[in-house]
């Protein structure tokens, strides 16, 4: 259990009333990011308030009309869950970093330099984003911001998110170990058997083409032979 001095506030707003509760920071994160901890051991204090820096307790009578029980520990699950839990400057710094190279990998994935067809690298999008002075929120997915980011960069490095329709050819003895990984990495939109072979049409970010042909080399023992049929800008 933390200790009083060194947790941080949970709080959750239910109509016109706020509940508090003080917990550890580092636990109560990954808590809310799924790992199985006890949650009296997340509680810097066994108390629901109404506001806490005053020591003013929330009744009984007032949780169970907000959270239908009265039991602390199944309100402060709910409050960690769904209420809003306050960072440490260190916290906040470490998840932050974690955001921007999620956008930034997400971006070198999926995007290419329309100039030369390749991706550009993840360094080079976070540098961009550094210039540009990209702000990213911690608390939201990463794959939300990738448009807000994506305005803010583009004056300073040329990106454009391309999907290609991709036809691949394999011998049936190889279509096995392939069938099942494509739909783990690809949009199929066709797939037939026609004599010894099968044939497939997928959709893939044209800034992961060259990743996913050698995949499909490597399953295949270089016996797939392929070909782009369509470029879509997006």
């Amino acid at each position: 259990m933390v200790s009083v001095d060194k947790a941080v506030i949970a709080k959750i707003k239910k109509g016109n009333s706020h509940f508090e509760i003080l917990v550890d920071p580092e636990k109560a994160l990954e808590f809310r990011k799924g790992k199985d901890i006890a949650i009296e051991n997340i509680l810097a204090v066994q108390e629901i308030f109404k506001d806490s820096h005053k020591g003013e307790r929330a009744g009984s009578h007032e949780l169970e009309n907000h959270f239908n029980t009265s039991d602390i520990f199944q309100v402060a699950r709910e409050i960690i869950k769904d209420g809003e839990v306050q960072l440490t400057t260190e916290q906040r710094r470490k998840m932050v970093e974690d955001k921007r190279k999620q956008i930034a990998d997400i971006i070198s994935r999926q995007g290419i330099n329309p100039q030369t067809k390749l991706p550009h690298p993840p360094a080079r999008i976070l540098n961009a984003m550094d210039e540009a002075r990209v702000q990213v929120d911690p608390m939201r997915p990463a794959q939300e911001q990738v448009n807000q980011v994506l305005s803010k960069i583009q004056p300073i490095i040329p990106i454009a998110f391309e999907m290609l329709e991709v036809a691949i050819k394999v011998p049936a003895a190889a279509a096995g170990r392939l069938s099942s990984h494509l739909r783990s990495i690809a949009t199929i939109r066709k797939e037939e058997w026609q004599g010894e072979h099968f044939y497939a049409v997928i959709e893939i970010p044209a800034g992961m083409q060259a990743e996913i042909f050698k995949r499909l080399n490597d399953l295949t023992g270089g016996k797939v032979e392929s070909k782009v049929i369509r470029e879509t800008r997006i």
